[in-house]
């Protein structure tokens, strides 16, 4: 099947620097060490896939997959080659019966990817190679699919699932697949995503990715099976939790297109479970790694989408959530007035009261965490309006008094670094002296590239006092162990 040049493979392929003959060998001594001994791919094929857009017959897609992957040092997934299959429009289908196909789509991409993402792990490879999608182009291409009508669950869509291969469509199970499981099964990967987060707010994400990043996979593989509707419902929720997880945790140890790409998995997966508000938290996670990489507009775009799709289904806790991050985007573009305006909102929705317990991806926006936002988006501001550095100052104190003992000890760490950074600000060398030598002993007990980037920032204010003997040994001391921004973006 040709349809004329398939421009991603092409460009991923000149990234590679191989040639034709080269990467048809790899594909077919990649394909035997995957059991697939037929495969005979030449430079004519290659050729063919290249300029032609021809499509290869499976497993090659996926060969290729595995050998761009290893040779790009980042996950490369079919659908990223351009070489995925639209599945064709049965008859007399509607727009309702459409979308009954897409839970299919969804665990297929989560499954590919997250497969990657563990070969990458397994081999020690850092994903250096890719570059960050503008926040409109991640809006554009989710907001039609996010707010388009309710899912259809398993009672209602057609046969087991498939995906199709030009010999013909055949079952998306994989041979190591569990297979369907029951209430129990699902209650304790419910509570796996519970000590999976746990960790993340005390240590950083660095530890614990590839395991979050394995579950995950393992759910993508029972999604390939029919549950009873509210057990698929339930597993859903888990894989847009476990892949939050994972883009954060991705975040944390600076790998930033792969985070990208698990927040927008976790809006999917939301999205499949009929979950709006955690398609919105999914979201705004993805614009606060915009925000964290100083890229406000962007994050704009991503928050806008984050509070449409969310809709009125989200708790009041949930909407001051979003408004937070959208204050700190305001803020880190100099705009006060909307700056205080959109986090005063939030603080108005914080304290109402809501009839239903809050979710569980939810909890941890306490008290000290609106605390901990409230001052890193006058921190952020401060920049722009020194007024803001006093509110800052309170928020920062007050985040870090109540986080004491609650065992989310990067939380507080990444406030103690605002606060600091606050008194660097303010023209308080002194106070900000302390603050920047008790974050300094507590970093290295946390695998969070995160906090090293946020201690940069600090390190940046205070040049304004180098002259000063016991700020120019500061930052001879963090000169010594900080380490290299590892990832371009």
């Amino acid at each position: 099947m040709s349809k004329g040049p398939n421009s991603r493979l092409a460009d991923l392929f000149a990234l590679t620097g191989w040639s034709k003959g080269e990467l048809a060998r790899l594909v077919n001594r990649r394909g035997a060490a995957m059991g697939q001994q037929q495969l005979s791919t030449d430079t004519s094929r290659v050729r063919r896939w290249i300029e032609q857009g021809e499509i290869p017959r499976d497993p090659v897609p996926r060969v290729l997959a595995a050998v761009f992957t290893e040779r790009l040092g980042r996950v490369v997934t079919t659908e990223d080659l351009g070489l995925e299959r639209h599945r064709p429009t049965r008859s007399g289908s509607t727009a309702a019966s459409e979308r009954a196909w897409e839970p299919d789509r969804t665990a297929a991409v989560l499954t590919e990817f997250t497969g990657m993402d563990l070969m990458l792990n397994r081999r020690g490879l850092v994903g250096a190679g890719a570059a960050l999608a503008a926040g409109a182009a991640i809006a554009d291409n989710l907001h039609d699919w996010l707010n388009s009508g309710d899912v259809a669950y398993a009672a209602d869509r057609p046969g087991p699932r498939q995906v199709l291969t030009q010999g013909g469509p055949r079952p998306v199970v994989d041979v190591y697949d569990a297979g369907p499981v029951g209430a129990e099964e699902v209650i304790a990967l419910e509570r796996s995503v519970e000590v999976f987060r746990a960790w993340d707010a005390s240590r950083g994400g660095g530890l614990q990715r590839k395991a979050v990043v394995g579950q995950l996979n393992e759910v993508g593989g029972l999604l390939t099976h029919r549950h009873h509707p509210v057990l698929e419902r339930r597993l859903w929720t888990v894989a847009a939790n476990l892949a939050v997880l994972a883009g954060w945790m991705s975040h944390d140890v600076g790998l930033e297109p792969t985070a990208q790409r698990y927040f927008v998995i976790a809006a999917q997966a939301a999205k499949e479970a009929d979950d709006r508000p955690r398609a919105g938290e999914a979201i705004s996670r993805a614009a606060r790694q915009m925000l964290h990489l100083g890229r406000a507009d962007d994050a704009l775009e991503l928050m806008q989408l984050a509070r449409s799709s969310t809709g009125e289904r989200a708790q009041p806790r949930t909407r001051a959530m979003l408004h937070t991050v959208e204050a700190w985007a305001q803020a880190s573009l100099g705009r006060a007035e909307a700056t205080r305006r959109v986090l005063g909102e939030a603080e108005d929705l914080f304290v109402q009261e809501s009839q239903e317990a809050p979710p569980s991806w939810m909890q941890l926006f306490d008290e000290a965490e609106l605390h901990g936002m409230q001052a890193l988006v006058y921190r952020t501001l401060a920049e722009h309006d020194p007024g803001a550095a006093r509110l800052a100052e309170v928020h920062a104190g007050r985040a870090i008094d109540l986080r004491a003992g609650s065992g989310r000890e990067r939380s507080a760490l990444l406030d103690r670094i605002t606060l600091a950074s606050v008194y660097w600000i303010s023209g308080e060398p002194d106070a900000a002296l302390v603050q920047a030598k008790l974050a300094l002993a507590a970093i290295s007990q946390t695998s969070s590239l995160r906090t090293w980037d946020r201690l940069r920032e600090m390190y940046r204010l205070a040049g304004r006092y180098q002259g000063l003997p016991e700020v120019a040994e500061l930052r001879a001391e963090i000169d010594a162990v900080l380490p290299e921004r590892r990832l371009a973006v």
